[in-house]
């Protein structure tokens, strides 16, 4: 569902601040994949996201989601192809308007548009059973601004959103990040359900090492625009926090002291 061969990314090259973020990334994700991601402050795990999605061009390698080549394709041309949840609960919804015209935008992503605008009745019956999904009593405040939701509802609306549709990739960079602790457990819960429900193809990248455990069926971590590791199915599983530091250590020849060292 996603291939990224000898994808590379450089800033600022040829200058003092030349900073080489991806050097020739191999991954490939099969459809059902679940992959989390971890490493270090300038890993490069935003980088590789952000190429995936178009948000700038990769300097080599190629980009293929679903056997489309979208190496060249500017990030609104993909956006038909991907679902993406941002760590801000305030980016990816339009606070002045109603869940259900936001849930109208999601849902015409990457589609032909005329000059018709409105929620139809069928439309809102639909978002209506959807919003159920996410146990929030979402549903009977359709109307409601979304400026006016907590950030935990908005970043589960965000969820619902990007999934609406069923894209053949989903991206999120640190979703949970911005959330207390109670609260990102439930958005994670409801990750984990639009996910299993959907069968999407997820990149999930994560600064909390139980999460990236607990969550998906593998794992890969980052060190220095490289994947340094990458772990599936039982051997996933098995993990534990005190792994991923030795790991860490044994491959990037660094020592530990805490999780904050490894993850911000």
């Amino acid at each position: 569902m996603l291939k990224l061969h000898q994808v590379s990314k450089t800033f600022n090259p040829g200058t003092i601040n030349e900073k080489k973020a991806l050097k020739s990334i191999d991954l490939h994700l099969k459809p059902g994949d679940f992959v989390t991601v971890i490493g270090g402050n300038g890993a490069g795990k935003s980088t590789m996201l952000n190429a995936v999605a178009g948000v700038w061009p990769v300097d080599e390698g190629s980009v293929v989601i679903d056997g489309v080549d979208v190496t060249g394709m500017p990030e609104h041309v993909r956006a038909k192809y991907i679902g993406r949840v941002f760590q801000d609960p305030m980016t990816g919804t339009a606070p002045n308007m109603q869940i259900e015209e936001n849930l109208a935008l999601a849902s015409r992503r990457g589609r032909r548009r005329g000059l018709r605008w409105g929620v139809t009745n069928a439309e809102r019956e639909e978002y209506h059973e959807k919003l159920k999904i996410l146990g929030l009593g979402l549903e009977d405040r359709l109307t409601a601004k979304v400026g006016l939701l907590s950030g935990g509802q908005r970043q589960a609306l965000t969820l619902l959103m990007a999934t609406l549709r069923r894209p053949k990739l989903l991206l999120f960079d640190e979703h949970t990040a911005a959330l207390d602790p109670a609260t990102a457990a439930k958005v994670l819960e409801i990750t984990d359900k639009l996910i299993e429900e959907n069968n999407l193809t997820t990149l999930m990248i994560t600064h909390n090492m139980k999460d990236a455990i607990r969550h998906g069926n593998r794992l890969i971590m980052m060190n220095e625009g490289r994947i340094i590791f990458d772990v599936s199915g039982e051997e996933k599983s098995k993990l534990t926090k005190a792994d991923l530091m030795d790991k860490f250590a044994e491959i990037a020849g660094a020592g530990l002291e805490s999780d904050e060292i490894l993850l911000s």
